[in-house]
């Protein structure tokens, strides 16, 4: 049965050679979303999100990429100044 959700990923981007890419699947909207910001946080390459196979359409893609760097922005600076989100939100509007 095909997975609800997957996203096609590289480990590291390659100025030469085309990147390796990898593939993560899950039925949960959270966990991909969570998987997204991870990529976001160490840099990976991000290439493809789909739902039951196909691509997102790109306003829909677009909108999960921005939520996952909001969180993971609003959780650098709540790390960086030691601060509680809700602080964050009110200073920097980044925490849901």
């Amino acid at each position: 049965m095909l997975k609800q959700y997957t996203v096609e990923y590289s480990l590291q981007s390659r100025k030469h050679h085309p990147p390796e890419h990898h593939h993560y699947y899950t039925d949960d909207p959270v966990a991909c979303e969570e998987f997204v910001q991870g990529l976001l946080q160490h840099g990976m390459g991000l290439h493809a999100i789909k739902r039951e196979g196909v691509e997102l359409p790109r306003a829909e893609f677009d909108r999960l990429v921005k939520i996952a760097a909001a969180e993971v922005a609003s959780r650098a600076i709540c790390a960086s100044l030691h601060i509680k989100p809700e602080e964050e939100r009110h200073r920097f509007g980044f925490a849901a």
